[in-house]
């Protein structure tokens, strides 16, 4: 089984996209197909067995349309360019053909001899060369039209093939009789319309593609983030290569201000790097020596020397523009019912506008006016409305999440999340930053917190214990360089010593305190810390104490207040850890939890969350342990971190680049907006056609409204507009 994003060219519309996902999914050896009409792409996961990437293309094109090749960047500038020329040319020929049919009715001056009334037959000619002209260029609109009703799978195209076409024809007729003297026929002459129609739907689907190639631009700027050149290191030489040519285990050079060309580990220098397009962190991050440096993020102030590890499709930044299309390519629920509705929408159309003719033919109101209400049905019933409604929000929606650190792998996550009632969250990792950290300082001698911590630190970073990290973390995290350190000595059990400037340092304890004979007055104060959970670390000269660190997990600035508003959208907030009560509860109280159930089993955290969906509560499960990975794939929405563990990334349905909890909240506003946002422009897209369709028919003609096809299509490219601008609403959405 295999799986390949393909390019596809050609679809318009809704029904384009459908229709092309239901001829996929019917041919052998293709398990399944999803179409994206905003993104213009194929996701097909077919047996490779059975099939290769050219039958593929083959089925496309069978399906009317034309397959790009494999889907690797959103680069349409050379496309975009030539159909602009080409749309500005024929809004040239339209303002044209607008003066010669429409003038006289603005009191422009009627050239006669193209004047209907004095020279008809010109008059008829000059608007067939218009209509020809016109006609070839809305060719690819009669050709899917075409193929699509062979393939029984009607789509816009069709609909407006079809009137147009009827329109066309039935104006030949009126051009032969007007060249056989009767003049009267100048009156049923169409080719005026049949090229504005054309003319008004290039609009639209101009209008279209520019707000497709904006809904798109989160992932363009994801698809362009990495460097096109990168600087090879060779036998002690600098070689300049392309980032095609970069191979697995190859020394690469950064210097500052260029951009990292390729996930890889540092192995000489160090340098701070600007990472906020992954991790939504605006701060530099300090990386040396065995730290993972990630494609496209910025080199501010080092010269650094690291090793190719994860290239092309296997780089941080391939895996998230290929989550965020595919997570665009699934469907929500509400947008599978819309495409049931358009699947039927289409049919729906063409009888009724067959209806409409008939029952004028039969009411005697003449060829001539049921033809006319017969195209204007067509034309206006316009699809396109319906179909963009859902999956330009998603688009948006989903390049808006990544854009911000939140990876959604499908979009139905986007339509469940609206829904939550419940969210379940694991202690240690995900409300807590998982790793020892310096909690509290107090602080005896006549130094600074900084000067002691980087004292401290500076012996701390000779050490392999534990709580050592606690002070290299926070070196590095701070850009604090150690300083040097002489006579090391690790004392089991009781800490560890070292010389700075030829003055020795003691940390650890209150054993080592005694070893070296220092009194301790402090008992009190590290008593205190200890009750708050955390470890104790003296740091002492040889004569007296200086200080006492507080060495805990603690809890990540903002858990408390994501808490509290969760709290306020009335969501049910547990902790689940497999620690004991008493830290349990220590660390709900702080965060504001009041729901704590601690000592569980991963077994029984899966069983908690199968409890609550029994209950009929929509839950999320957040965390990031091995231990967690069951509850995340149990839980109606499973959120981890992009440092959790592989299975528990793999067991989610959303992954946070920022290692903090308000890519929480953010998913649930963009979650909330984005529902809103689809209904709204569904209700607009069927409201149109309710009130549409019946007026095209000719209901309400004896109100005086009525409209004609040129009309009709102007209303359709609004219709769309409205749609679009609705969607693109979205990006609006506030961001904590």
């Amino acid at each position: 089984m295999k799986t390949i994003t393909l390019s596809i060219q050609g679809m318009t519309c809704s029904a384009c996209s459908n229709g092309l996902e239901k001829y996929l999914n019917k041919q052998s050896g293709i398990i399944q197909a999803n179409v994206n009409l905003v993104l213009a792409t194929a996701t097909i996961v077919y047996d490779e067995n059975i099939l290769e990437k050219s039958k593929l293309e083959t089925f496309i094109s069978k399906a009317g349309f034309k397959s790009a090749g494999e889907f690797k960047q959103i680069n349409n500038h050379k496309k975009n360019l030539q159909e602009k020329i080409l749309f500005i040319t024929f809004t040239y020929l339209f303002v044209i053909l607008f003066y010669i049919t429409m003038g006289h009715m603005l009191g422009l001056t009627v050239i006669s001899i193209i004047s209907p009334d004095k020279n008809p037959l010109v008059y008829a000619f000059v608007l067939l060369i218009f209509a020809i002209l016109f006609l070839m260029y809305g060719f690819d609109i009669f050709k899917n039209g075409y193929k699509n009703l062979i393939h029984l799978t009607p789509n816009m195209d069709t609909l407006v093939g079809i009137g147009v076409v009827a329109s066309f024809l039935f104006s030949i007729y009126g051009l032969v009789m007007i060249s056989k003297g009767r003049v009267e026929y100048i009156h049923n002459m169409y080719f005026d319309s049949c090229a504005m129609v054309i003319y008004f739907i290039k609009l639209g689907r101009y209008i279209d593609g520019i707000s497709k190639d904006k809904t798109s631009s989160a992932i363009e700027k994801l698809v362009k983030i990495t460097p096109n050149n990168a600087t090879l290191k060779v036998d002690g030489k600098e070689k300049s290569v392309t980032i095609d040519q970069i191979k697995k285990n190859d020394i690469i050079i950064s210097k500052p201000g260029e951009k990292v060309a390729v996930d890889g580990e540092i192995i000489e220098g160090k340098a701070h790097f600007d990472e906020s397009f992954i991790t939504g962190e605006s701060s530099p991050v300090l990386k040396q020596k065995g730290d993972a440096v990630v494609a496209g993020s910025t080199n501010f102030d080092g010269y650094v020397e690291y090793k190719a590890e994860r290239i092309g499709k296997e780089s941080t930044i391939s895996e998230i523009v290929r989550l965020v299309i595919e997570a665009s390519n699934t469907k929500t629920h509400i947008a599978k019912l819309a495409d049931i509705v358009s699947g039927y929408f289409v049919p729906a159309v063409i009888f009724a506008a067959i209806l409409t003719l008939l029952i004028h033919l039969v009411l005697n109101s003449g060829f001539n006016t049921g033809l006319i209400r017969f195209v204007t049905v067509l034309i206006v019933a316009c699809p396109c409305s319906l179909g963009l409604a859902t999956p330009l929000a998603v688009v948006i929606s989903q390049g808006l999440c990544a854009s911000n650190g939140i990876l959604v792998k499908k979009s139905e996550t986007l339509e469940k999340i609206a829904n939550t009632d419940t969210i379940v969250f694991d202690k240690t990792g995900t409300l807590t930053h998982g790793s020892l950290r310096i909690s509290q300082i107090i602080n005896y001698s006549t130094q600074s917190d900084e000067e002691l911590i980087r004292l401290a630190g500076s012996i701390e970073s000779r050490s392999a214990h534990p709580i050592s990290e606690s002070f290299k973390d926070y070196l590095n995290k701070n850009g604090i360089e150690a300083l040097r350190v002489d006579n090391f000595e690790n004392l089991t059990g009781l800490g560890i010593t070292g010389e700075i400037d030829g003055k020795r340092y003691i940390l650890g304890n209150s054993e080592i305190l005694k070893k070296f004979k220092i009194e301790n007055k402090n008992i009190a104060d590290a008593q205190a810390l200890a009750k708050s959970g955390s470890s104790i670390v003296y740091v002492a000269d040889t004569e007296r104490v200086l200080a006492v660190f507080g060495i805990k997990d603690t809890v990540k600035e903002n858990s408390a207040d994501i808490v509290q508003q969760l709290k306020k959208r009335n969501i049910k907030v547990f902790m689940l850890t497999g620690d004991n009560r008493e830290t349990a509860e220590k660390i709900a109280s702080e965060i504001g939890i009041n729901e704590v159930i601690p000592d569980v089993l991963p077994s029984q955290k899966t069983r908690f969350i199968q409890d609550l969906k029994e209950q009929n509560r929509c839950v999320i499960m957040c965390g990031d342990g091995i231990n967690d990975s069951p509850a995340l794939a149990t839980a109606d929405i499973g959120i981890s971190f992009n440092g959790a563990t592989d299975i528990a990334i793999d067991s989610s349905d959303v992954i946070l680049t920022r290692d903090d909890l308000s890519g929480v909240i953010n998913l649930m506003n963009i979650s909330k907006k984005t529902i809103q946002n689809i209904k709204q422009n569904l209700f607009w897209a069927f409201l149109y056609n309710c009130l549409m369709i019946p007026v095209a028919a000719g209901l309400f003609v004896k109100l005086g409204i009525t409209i004609n096809p040129m009309i009709a299509s102007v209303a359709m490219v609004l219709s769309s507009t409205t749609v679009i601008l609705n969607a693109l609403r979205l990006k609006k959405i506030r961001i904590i």
